[in-house]
Parts: structure tokens; sequence; C-alpha cells
């Protein structure tokens, strides 16, 4: 086992996940150089994988815990949150989705392809970018921030810009994204206004707003 590896493995990160403080705090009295040579030869061995610069994860055979990908998400990128597809999925609103995980961000749009997955982070402007979105517990033992139903579909409806309410109406919902009609009905829209007020796009609002009249008949 390599040196690093060790003194990871004996730390214990939760899912196995760390990053460039840890290697520093760690090897305190080593130099950078020092430092980056010992993550080199730990990746070089398999024994950790690098995620992106800085960010880290333990090996399969030396984690105590697995990570979430919702919590890998959270540290690829930030600020974001986990949404559209992904936040669908996480509701219980469409199949779950295992090929990307989705997360909306305020800041530039990315995408990182890692041995753990695909993660992409798109654009939405948002005057407050936690309109609609709470920190959830995942699996008991971390916190993600993750949209509500309300801003999940918001955000998708803010990238479709072909879509609109008097053109698709629910059927973009329930046709497109397979979202059962039922379960739309289900929809808490108690925080409908704050996303409203924070996306501030005339299409999406209306959509959400004719949404909200619909599934109260």
């Amino acid at each position: 086992m390599q040196a690093l590896t060790e003194k990871i493995f004996r730390l214990s990160p939760p899912g196995g996940l760390f990053d460039e403080t840890a290697v520093r705090n760690l090897f305190a009295g080593r130099s950078e150089a020092a430092r980056k040579v010992l993550v080199h030869r730990a990746c070089s061995a398999g024994e950790i994988i690098r995620l992106k610069p800085g960010l880290f994860l333990l090996a399969p055979e030396f984690r105590k815990t697995h990570p979430h990908p919702f919590v890998i998400a959270v540290l690829l990128h930030s600020p974001s949150h986990i949404s559209l597809e992904s936040a669908l999925a996480h509701h219980g609103l469409i199949p779950e989705a295992v090929y990307e995980i989705a997360s909306v961000t305020s800041a530039r749009s990315r995408s990182f392809t890692t041995p753990v997955g695909v993660f992409s982070f798109t654009r939405v402007p948002a005057v407050n970018p936690q309109a609609g979105v709470r920190a959830q517990n995942i699996n008991g033992r971390s916190w993600a921030f993750i949209a509500s139903p309300v801003r999940a579909i918001a955000d998708l409806l803010y990238m479709r810009k072909e879509v609109t309410w008097e053109q698709d109406g629910p059927a973009f919902l329930t046709d497109s994204m397979r979202i059962e009609r039922d379960d739309l009905k289900t929809i808490s829209f108690d925080n409908l206004d704050e996303v409203c007020d924070s996306l501030r796009d005339r299409r999406t609002v209306n959509y959400l707003r004719g949404l909200f009249l619909e599934m109260k008949k």
C-alpha cells in the first residue's frame, strides 16, 4: 500500500472522498513537489482515483463506505444543486437515470467524465440560486442540495427554449419526460412563487403557473 493510501485509509474519510487539503495536512512536513509525487504514485498504483485536480477518491477496496454520486457532484463543481432528470428520478417522477448525474449551477457550465461516472453542470441564471432547493440527507451519512420537483421542472424548462405552455401544455412532461399525470398531481407547489421570482424567465414562469392551475382541476 502506498504511503498516501495508508494514511487516507486510516483517516477513513466519508465515502473515501478527500481533497488536496487532506494531503497537505497529513504530510505537512513534505514539500508541495513531494506531495504531488505521493499522489502520482498512489494514482498510478490504482489505489486512488483522481476525479479532478485536487479531488480524489480511494479505490473501492480501500473504502469503508462508498460515496453517493450526488455527493461527488457537489464536490466537483460549486455552487450547484442536483436537478433536471437526476432530481426528477430522485423524487420518483421518472425512471431512474444512471447514465449521467445532472446538476444546475449559477457559475459556468461544465462537464466531468470520471472513472465513477459522468457529471454535467448547466448554468441557469437565478436571482436566488437556492430557490426551491433543499439540503437532503443521502443514504443516512451525507448531504446534498437537491431541487424540488417544481425547481427541477423549472430548470428543465429554462433549458428547453422551444417549450411553451400555450404550445405544449402538460404533454411536455407526460409525453416527452414520461411523468405520469397522477404523479404530477402529487407535486407540491408550495415553493412556486419562490422559484418564479428567482428565475424571472417569462416563458418558464408562464409554464409553471399554467401547470399549477392545470393540476388543481
